[in-house]
């Protein structure tokens, strides 16, 4: 190895197996920080050659902790984040351990941009394997719709170029089935012109999220592609829940201030505001609410509208939350993300919906079973009238009947590929999908 490898009881160690939710404590065998691709292919090998769990640690983001296992061999990506951009074929090239914020910030020199998660600390590999939704998704698809190519090692220590010059099967089941069938050491991603967007986050106060939350859904149903309006509860300027709506227009931006003015008339503002900044900056908002080492649970639904019904659910549940750093959030998926055919990515559900996100955040040291509970309570809540499946990324290690709904038509034509790329079953990168 030419990176280094931490076992049980060396210096470092408590350190190097870390990951982003420190409820999750998992004491892997080794954590090898891979410099290179050699150094995956080595420490891949080994792992199978020893029959333990193998798990690989981009950004370290999963809530459930995928990225790391008891007794198992951790391959750390985290000294992967070398990016290169391309301004005139608008491609950047990013190593497999690369973070959002490695994209998004060297591209945002030359103009360009491209479709990323809500926080920059978010590996760039496994957010748009599984999916990428985000403020530019009506403009530009999700993440994984902007993936143009992979350098991929597969179980058995083979190297492949997933793309349309090399592996377009395997390119196909990486658009959304996750890092189950490969390690990603390397990607393409289509980049965009994009220069400053009109964007931030408007507080309300709790008395007024029914009124407001039915005036968001009025402004979204109409919204162009440049428009992605984020929605739900956050704890306000005195720490009590409040509703808050964060737009994000990516074209003109005199059209956007009459774009996003609706948005700041449904009550009366608390907080907040909105203005034109670069997307690297916009996607800041959230940091303070994803910070390391705090404990995390997370559920999920998608939802195909937000009915009266929804709405008073997640009101209660802002209310109901035992801890004030939780988050409801709504993410709305339309424009160019529903222009893709369902089969033409892994990711299936290409209709227009909202993401609803419920995020449990609580100290270390605090009990997490009321935190969980609430999760589980307020996901239970929104599932009737919701979609099939859910969120590759969120779904629990549990959810594997929910992930095959979520594939729906694509699911049998995924364990294929699972069958041919990993017939051992050696990653398990997301929820896998029950045979």
């Amino acid at each position: 190895m030419r990176g280094t490898v931490w076992q049980q009881g060396d210096d470092g160690y408590d350190d190097a197996r870390r990951v982003w939710n420190g409820a999750v404590d998992r004491r892997p065998a080794a954590v090898v920080r891979c410099v290179d691709a050699e150094d995956v292919r080595a420490a891949l090998l080994v792992a199978r050659d020893s029959d333990v769990p193998l798990s690989v640690r981009g950004g370290g983001h999963d809530w459930a902790g995928r990225a790391s296992s008891d007794g198992g061999v951790v391959l750390d990506l985290s000294a992967l984040r070398g990016v290169e951009v391309d301004p005139v074929a608008r491609v950047a090239v990013a190593q497999g351990g690369a973070l959002v914020a490695d994209v998004v910030d060297p591209a945002a020199t030359h103009g360009l941009g491209t479709a990323t998660a809500v926080v920059r600390t978010v590996g760039m590999a496994g957010m748009t394997l599984a999916g990428g939704y985000g403020g530019l998704v009506g403009r530009f698809g999700l993440a994984l719709d902007n993936l143009l190519s992979a350098d991929v090692l597969l179980a058995d220590g083979t190297r492949v170029l997933a793309g349309p010059d090399g592996d377009p099967e395997l390119l196909w089941a990486l658009r959304g089935g996750g890092g189950n069938f490969g390690i990603v050491t390397g990607a393409r991603y289509r980049l965009h012109p994009l220069g400053p967007v009109l964007g931030g986050m408007v507080l309300y106060p709790h008395e007024q999220a029914l009124p407001v939350l039915r005036g968001y859904r009025d402004v979204i149903a109409t919204a162009p592609d440049e428009l992605t309006v984020m929605a739900g509860f956050v704890a306000g300027p005195t720490g009590a829940p409040a509703v808050f709506v964060a737009p994000t227009w990516s074209g003109d931006l005199d059209a956007g201030e009459a774009a996003v003015a609706p948005l700041l008339r449904l009550g009366t503002q608390v907080g907040g505001g909105v203005g034109p900044l670069p997307y690297p900056e916009l996607i800041r908002m959230f940091e303070a609410g994803a910070r390391p080492g705090q404990h995390y649970a997370l559920g999920t639904r998608w939802l195909p509208t937000l009915t009266d019904d929804a709405i008073e659910v997640l009101a209660e549940a802002a209310l109901s939350s035992p801890s004030p750093s939780s988050l409801l959030a709504l993410h709305h998926f339309h424009g160019a993300a529903t222009r893709v055919a369902p089969g033409a990515t892994a990711f299936a559900l290409r209709r227009e919906h909202l993401l609803a996100e419920v995020i449990a955040a609580w100290q270390p040291g605090a009990p997490a079973e009321p935190h969980r509970a609430w999760v589980q309570r307020v996901a239970d809540a929104l599932a009737p009238g919701a979609l099939p499946g859910g969120y590759p990324n969120i779904l629990g290690p549990r959810d594997s009947a929910r992930v095959r709904l979520g594939f729906g038509a694509n699911a049998d034509r995924l364990l294929a590929a699972k069958r041919r790329y990993d017939p051992d079953g050696v990653l398990t990168a997301i929820a896998a999908i029950d045979t």
